[in-house]
C-alpha cells in the first residue's frame, strides 16, 4: 500500500464494508445455517460443520449444510452430545466433494470429547490465542480435534496454519463466532476472543481483489500471504480488520473487480 492512498483504500473499503455486512448477505451465504439456532452450542457446532464444507459451489454447500443439520435432527449440539451408536448410522450416505460420512462421523465423536473433556469449542481456541493472532490456537485445536483415534483420511479436512495454510474455512468460522457486526451476520458469541486477533478467510476471490487493491504481493493463497494480508488489514482497522472480508468477497463475487 502506498501511503498516500491509504486512507482513500480505507474509505473506499469501508463503504464496501457497509454494502455488504448486512442482513441481505445471509440469503446467499453459508452462515444462514447455524442463523436457524439460538442456543450457543447449536450456533457454534453448526458454525463449525457447515464451514469445513464450505468450499466449491455456495448453493451447494448451503444444500449440503442442510442435509448435515438434518442429519442429526436438527439439534446438532443435543446429537454430539447424546448421540448412539445407532444414531450415527443416521449420517449415512452423506458426501460434499471429498468430505463423507466416515468424516462426519468423526467429527461428531471429536466434537463430543470436546465438549465433554475440554469445556467445549470456544475453550480450546481460547486457550491457544495469542494477543494478534490465532493461527497458534487453530494448530493446537487440530491436535485436539484428532487426539482419539480416528481414520488418516480425516485430517485433510481441518487445516494447520503451522503447514502454511491459509486455514481459510477455519478462520472464516472464527469471524461467525467471535465478530460481533452489529448487524445480524457475524454472532459475536465467543466473548473470550476479540475480533482483532483474528484472520481474514484467504480464498481466491478475496485473494485475487487483495492483489488489485496493492493489499497483497503474494501470488499464492498461503499461509504466508494471509500474514501479509493481516498485517495490511490491520492498518486500516487494527480492532476489527476482518470485517474487511466483507469488502474484498463482495467485490470478487458479486462485482466481478
Amino acid at each position: 500500500m502506498k501511503n498516500c492512498d491509504v486512507n482513500d483504500l480505507k474509505d473506499f473499503l469501508d463503504q464496501k464494508v457497509i454494502q455488504y455486512n448486512s442482513t441481505a448477505f445471509i440469503d446467499s451465504d453459508p452462515i444462514q445455517i447455524p442463523h436457524q439456532f439460538s442456543l450457543k452450542e447449536d450456533i457454534e457446532i453448526a458454525g463449525f460443520l457447515v464451514a469445513t464444507i464450505s468450499w466449491g459451489n455456495r448453493k451447494s454447500i448451503i444444500t449440503n449444510g442442510n442435509k448435515l443439520i438434518n442429519r442429526m435432527g436438527n439439534s446438532p449440539y443435543d446429537f454430539v452430545k447424546n448421540h448412539t451408536k445407532k444414531d450415527l448410522d443416521k449420517l449415512y450416505p452423506f458426501v460434499h466433494r471429498t468430505f463423507n460420512s466416515i468424516d462426519l462421523e468423526y467429527f461428531i465423536q471429536a466434537l463430543q470429547n470436546i465438549y465433554k473433556n475440554h469445556e467445549g469449542l470456544e475453550a480450546v481456541f481460547a486457550s491457544h490465542s495469542e494477543p494478534i493472532s490465532t493461527q497458534k490456537a487453530i494448530h493446537e485445536f487440530k491436535k485436539v480435534f484428532f487426539s482419539l483415534h480416528h481414520p488418516a483420511r480425516t485430517t485433510k479436512h481441518i487445516s494447520d496454519p503451522s503447514n502454511n495454510s491459509a486455514a481459510k474455512r477455519i478462520n472464516m468460522f472464527l469471524r461467525w463466532m467471535v465478530r460481533n457486526d452489529a448487524t445480524g451476520v457475524d454472532f459475536g458469541i465467543w466473548k473470550s476472543l476479540q475480533p482483532s486477533q483474528l484472520s481474514c478467510p484467504l480464498d481466491v476471490h478475496s485473494g485475487n481483489v487483495a492483489r488489485k487493491l496493492g493489499l497483497l504481493k503474494r501470488k499464492q493463497n498461503d499461509g504466508k500471504a494471509l500474514l501479509e494480508l493481516d498485517t495490511s488489514l490491520r492498518k486500516l482497522d487494527a480492532k476489527d480488520p476482518v470485517k474487511y472480508d466483507f469488502a474484498l468477497f463482495g467485490l470478487g463475487v458479486f462485482e466481478k473487480f
